[in-house]
């Protein structure tokens, strides 16, 4: 017959951590794929964006091209001043060169995509409607027909 013993020190047995760097690893992996990268550098001040009721999301970012409209950051206003200047990527310009923006934005595009382009304006609320009428009418003279104005959720006053 066999003894059973009682013994009153049970000794849990240890966590392998020999796994631990593959799940750190995937980890790592899973993050560097899903995050998207900042696509351009501000260099005007951050626009603070009108407040609107009716809003949208757009589905396909990656045919979403930005123009930004807002006074130029403390850095370059020796240089730009304090009115409202136009961004287009990496730089400052003049409203006359969106045209060519349009074009070097659908030709970096999938020839497929490329109707499918949608320029999105991020302007300051207090920029005057002066300089976004301008910029519609080189939008159209460039064929760039898509449209989107961003914007932030209206609070509910209830």
């Amino acid at each position: 017959m066999a003894k059973f013993r009682k013994d009153g020190k049970k000794v849990a047995p240890g966590i392998s951590t020999a796994s631990l760097p593959d799940i750190v690893f995937m980890l790592l992996f899973f993050f560097m794929v899903t995050t998207t990268m900042r696509e351009s550098t501000l260099l005007v001040k951050k626009p603070k964006l009108p407040k609107a009721t009716e809003l949208t999301k757009l589905e396909k970012k990656s045919l979403v091209s930005s123009i930004y409209v807002s006074t130029p950051s403390i850095d370059l206003q020796a240089v730009f001043g304090t009115q409202p200047v136009v961004q287009l990527n990496e730089s400052i310009e003049d409203i006359s060169k969106i045209a060519r923006f349009v074009q070097l934005e659908r030709e970096a595009r999938n020839p497929n995509d490329r109707d499918f382009l949608t320029m999105n304006l991020k302007v300051d609320s207090k920029t005057k409607m002066g300089i976004i009428s301008d910029i519609k009418m080189e939008l159209r003279k460039a064929n760039a027909l898509k449209l989107n104005y961003s914007a932030l959720p209206k609070a509910n006053k209830k």
